[in-house]
This record gives C-alpha cells, sequence and structure tokens, in this order.
C-alpha cells in the first residue's frame, strides 16, 4: 500500500510540475536570460568591489548595470539615427525600385523576367495583394508583443540586478550547507561555468562586431545603398551560431544585387572567404581558452536547443552545452579518482581573503588539502 501510495504521489507531483512548467514558460525563459546576463555582469562587479576600497556591492552594482544600460543606450542612438534616415530612403524608394522590377529594368527586374518570376507575379497580383493587405491587419497583437517585449525587458534586469546584488550571500550560505572540502569543489566548477558563459558573451560579441564592421566597409566601397542598415542586420544575425553568418550574407547579396552584378558578385565571395575566417581563425582563437567543444557537440546542441527554444535556444544552446561539459567532466574526474583541475575562473575578492587567512593558519593545509580555519586536521 505505501509503494502504491508513494507511486500515485510522485505520478500526481510530476503532473502538477509540468502543468506549472507550461504555464509559467514565459517567466522561465526570462529568468534563463537574467541568468545569463547574472553570470556575466557578475566578474565586472567583484572586481570593481576589489579594486576599489570605498564601493561597496550595492554601489558596484548599481555603476555596472548602469554602464551596461549605457553602452546599449549609446550603441542604439548610435545606430537609430542613421536607421531611421535608411528605413525613410528605403521606404520611399520602393515604389520605384517595385516599378522598375514590374517593368523589366534593373538587376532585379532582369532576373525576374527570365525566370518568369514577373509573369507570376502579375497573373498572381490579386492575391499577393489580399495577402499583404492581410499582414497589416493584427496590429493589436505587434502592439501586445511590443508591451511584452517591454515588460520582459524591465524584468530581466531586474531579476538579474538582484542576482548579482545578493549573488555572494546566496553562494556563501548555499556552499555552508556542505562539508568544506566538496563546498571547495562546487566553488570551483561553479568558476569554470562562470568562465565559460562569459567567454563566450564576450567573443561571440567581438566577432560579430567584427563582421558587422567588414561588411559595411564592403558595402561602402561599392556604393550599396542602406549600407548601414544592411551592416546592422549582419552583425545581430552573426550572433546566431553557424546560420548567422549565411542568413546575413543572403540578405547583403540580395541588396549588392539589386545595385549591380559586380557588388553582388564580390559580396558573396567576401562572405564565402570570411566565413572561412571566422571558423577556422576567430572562433578558434576566441574561444580556444573558453568554449572547448567539438563540433559534432555544437552542430547536436544547437538543432535539439533551436527545436526547443527557437533562435533564444540556439543563442544559448553552447553556452548552456560548454556548462554541461564542465559538470560532466569534474563528475568523471571524481568518479575515476584523478586529481582536480586547477581552477580557471578567478574567484572573488572575499573568496581570496577567505582562502589566504587560511593559508596562513596553522592548520590550513594538512595531506595536501586546504582546510578551513576552525577544522582540525585528522591523523
Amino acid at each position: 500500500m505505501r509503494t502504491i501510495l508513494a507511486t500515485i504521489g510522485l505520478t500526481l507531483a510530476t503532473v502538477v510540475a509540468v502543468v506549472f512548467v507550461m504555464h509559467v514558460q514565459r517567466v522561465l525563459v526570462w529568468m534563463l536570460i537574467a541568468v545569463v546576463f547574472t553570470v556575466a555582469l557578475y566578474p565586472a562587479v567583484n572586481w570593481l568591489q576589489s579594486h576599489v576600497r570605498w564601493c561597496r556591492r550595492s554601489l558596484a552594482t548599481l555603476i555596472v548595470f548602469l554602464v551596461v544600460v549605457l553602452a546599449f543606450g549609446g550603441i542604439l542612438t548610435l545606430f537609430a539615427v542613421p536607421l531611421a534616415e535608411q528605413g525613410t530612403r528605403l521606404a520611399a524608394a520602393s515604389p520605384d525600385m517595385i516599378a522598375d522590377a514590374r517593368a523589366g529594368r534593373g538587376p532585379v527586374g532582369v532576373l525576374l523576367e527570365r525566370t518568369n518570376a514577373l509573369e507570376f507575379a502579375r497573373a498572381n497580383e490579386e492575391r499577393i495583394r489580399e495577402f499583404a493587405t492581410g499582414l497589416g491587419t493584427p496590429a493589436l497583437g505587434l502592439f501586445r508583443s511590443a508591451v511584452t517585449g517591454i515588460v520582459a525587458t524591465i524584468s530581466i534586469f531586474v531579476i538579474a540586478y538582484l542576482a548579482v546584488l545578493q549573488g555572494p550571500k546566496v553562494i556563501e550560505g548555499t556552499l555552508a550547507l556542505f562539508p568544506p572540502r566538496r563546498a571547495e569543489r562546487i566553488r570551483r566548477v561553479g568558476g569554470d561555468c562562470t568562465k565559460t558563459v562569459t567567454g563566450y558573451i564576450s567573443g561571440n560579441l567581438l566577432i560579430s562586431a567584427i563582421c558587422g564592421v567588414l561588411t559595411y566597409i564592403v558595402l561602402k566601397i561599392f556604393g550599396v545603398p542602406f549600407a548601414e542598415l544592411i551592416a546592422v542586420f549582419v552583425a545581430i544575425a552573426d550572433l546566431i551560431p553557424l546560420i548567422g553568418a549565411t542568413l546575413g550574407a543572403v540578405v547583403a547579396g540580395v541588396a549588392a544585387l539589386i545595385h549591380s552584378l559586380p557588388a553582388a558578385i564580390t559580396v558573396v565571395i567576401f562572405f564565402i572567404v570570411y566565413q572561412q575566417l571566422e571558423n577556422h581563425l576567430l572562433q578558434p582563437v576566441i574561444f580556444s581558452r573558453t568554449v572547448k567543444l567539438n563540433p559534432l557537440t555544437v552542430l547536436v546542441a544547437l538543432l535539439l536547443a533551436t527545436e526547443l527554444a527557437g533562435i533564444l535556444g540556439a543563442l544559448l544552446a553552447i553556452p548552456v552545452a560548454g556548462v554541461i561539459q564542465v559538470i560532466l567532466r569534474d563528475i568523471w574526474h571524481h568518479r575515476s579518482g584523478q586529481p582536480d583541475a586547477v581552477p580557471t575562473a578567478v574567484m572573488d575578492a572575499e573568496i581570496q581573503g577567505n582562502a589566504a587567512r587560511a593559508t596562513t593558519s596553522p592548520t590550513a593545509i594538512h595531506s595536501g588539502r586546504l582546510l578551513a580555519p576552525d577544522e582540525e586536521p585528522r591523523s
């Protein structure tokens, strides 16, 4: 009877947990993004707190988050004005471009004539117009999406801010529940996971910035219109692993083809060369000391994460896979009796102070391991 009741209870608890996760899925996604921001900004707050003596934890957290907000605001302001101007020019030039394409003039018109796509468009003009008109009807849905995006952004920043602010207390309180040796192991693995996530974020942003700048230079040299708009799109698309650069290359290639055929050929060649340099030079150099994953693991992680969470899953697939790899490697080393790896992440000032005080204690080192100040050595 006890076994039957326990089985029924576990089944009901599992069903309740699944239903709960399905209903709060959006909030869980926000919390996951906030965790990524927390892991990325936590070392910066620790560094500021340890190097500026008068700076408390709350003030250091506030300064770091203000710098991040100002940086994002500066980037948006830097590109908002050119993007608005380019978008206005594109909207004004769209009727002429469409008229030229319908008349068979220009590179796009010639291409449509050769592929008989223009005849198909003329034959189904009413259906295409109805479809385009239907795209503009769900304005209420767009408004709700915009409001949800604003709420999500504010919620993510607030959760990340509180997590960074209360991080040391939560970590020390959690580690206090474990024996000293196990707590040190958890601290070391957590530091490695933090370095993995931080290294991936910084490296991916650097690679995307390089891709966007080079794309802008190539498009500007050949006089392709809307170069700033296309370069920003390429930089944002390059954040998506594997397919991001290809997606940006398609958009840039189409824009160059509308301008001229030589520009399109040059842009395609540029992206082919750049893709090889990014895959075989930039990514290995930047990610070699942070996210050490083989290509098969990256591909499988991307496919599974994209199927589960779409673009968000693709963005988080590699750091999550790196964290899982760090944990599994530590478990393997622990099970096989191999010595613990040297921590690759830098501890914060408080942890370093505790370690320094422990090493100066007469009972600090015993049998090749670090003891707590109040821990007695075993015979």
